[in-house]
């Protein structure tokens, strides 16, 4: 069981970061809470079932990884504790959405009846959407997001949540990797952290946004997505989703700084904990002045303004969210003129992270007035 666990790749001297940190500047909310960090080491979202065997040269038990140490957990003061937040980022995040139910059942079964489970997703609410450019599925970069689950949950014998098992046909059970599919199945509260324009999904998605200028049928799939996203999220109790083009965010040391509506994820955090603390318990009422339900409305990558400093992949520069707009290659003055605005205003705008009138319409590329970078 040990060499399951983090000793080697976490010593207990380490300092985390984000949700993870000790340092009450940095984590002002948890900072004092029992931590426990399980490295992903099954490359399976943390759904798999199957060991080695003579027909399999790879153990794909992530499943089974998270059983066995809340097991070892119970025996170390588990068995005391009020809530158990159970919390992940991208695959993570997804393997929070198929294994918080499963998690509590076991602890129920356990005996231990007062223990509250709870679910933290971070990028891991993925969308089965067709590709802006379909290849063949070589590798999980290139796979279309659907196929890639679907031949993994194969080579995993992945198990997903009985509730949404049984709302597909037998043989669909990969629909449930799929946040927007599984979530209504869910009895545990779950908090989604999701980016409204996320670089994996946008990388399985076949769309580049880094080294050539953006196609104008790049950007209104882009948009979409957002809009997509956006959508998905509708009916999710407790969420926070900014405008901006990132992938993972809670054991980032600068998740304090992004803010939705003017509300940072510690302060939604730690809304909906004391939401659920005053019997909220399905997290449906919010409490006066402490929102749960942050989506951020504006229609671009990186419209917030404070979404996290983008780099330039090949330099490593940091860029302003202008010096973005033009590295994909639009024209300013195209994007003031359909705004009804003058090019100094609309620049101030985006400077500032206002959208303009009529921002929801669609924005249109040209790569034909603006240099490559």
């Amino acid at each position: 069981m040990r060499r399951l666990m983090s000793s080697r790749e976490w010593p207990a001297t380490r300092v985390g970061t984000g949700i993870l940190s000790s340092q009450p500047e940095e984590n002002p909310h948890w900072w004092n809470a029992n931590m426990v960090f399980i490295p992903y080491c099954s490359s399976d979202v943390w759904s798999g079932a199957s060991s080695k065997s003579e027909k399999n040269e790879y153990a794909f038990m992530g499943a089974l990884i998270i059983q066995e140490v809340i097991k070892e957990l119970v025996g170390r003061g588990l068995s005391t504790a009020k809530v158990l937040l159970l919390a992940g980022s991208s695959a993570g995040g997804t393997g929070v959405l198929l294994n918080v139910d499963r998690v509590a059942a076991q602890l129920e079964e356990m005996g231990h009846h007062g223990i509250q489970v709870r679910g933290l997703a971070d990028s891991g609410w993925f969308l089965d959407n067709k590709q802006y450019r379909r290849t063949d599925c070589i590798d999980t970069i290139t796979c279309a997001p659907t196929e890639a689950i679907r031949r993994g949950i194969r080579y995993w014998n992945g198990i997903v949540p009985e509730r949404c098992k049984l709302q597909f046909k037998e043989g669909e059970e990969w629909n449930c990797f799929f946040g927007y599919k599984i979530y209504p199945t869910l009895r545990c509260p779950v908090f989604v952290v999701q980016w409204l324009f996320d670089e994996a999904q946008l990388t399985v998605d076949n769309v580049h946004l880094t080294g050539q200028p953006v196609q104008e049928g790049q950007w209104l799939y882009i948009q979409n997505l957002g809009r997509e996203l956006r959508n998905t999220l509708k009916d999710v109790t407790a969420s926070f989703a900014p405008a901006c083009l990132s992938h993972e965010i809670i054991t980032r040391n600068h998740w304090t700084d992004i803010q939705v509506k003017g509300t940072s994820l510690p302060r939604a955090l730690h809304c909906w904990d004391r939401s659920l603390h005053e019997s909220n318990r399905n997290g449906k009422v919010a409490l006066k002045g402490c929102p749960i339900q942050l989506i951020d409305s504006c229609p671009w990558p990186h419209c917030n303004p404070s979404c996290p400093t983008i780099r330039d992949q090949f330099t490593g520069q940091e860029m302003n969210v202008i010096q973005f707009l033009m590295h994909m290659g639009f024209d300013v003055q195209k994007m003031a003129q359909q705004q009804g605005l003058e090019p100094s205003k609309l620049l101030g705008m985006l400077s500032s992270g206002q959208p303009g009138p009529g921002s929801r319409k669609a924005m249109s590329s040209s790569s034909d007035n603006l240099p490559q970078v």
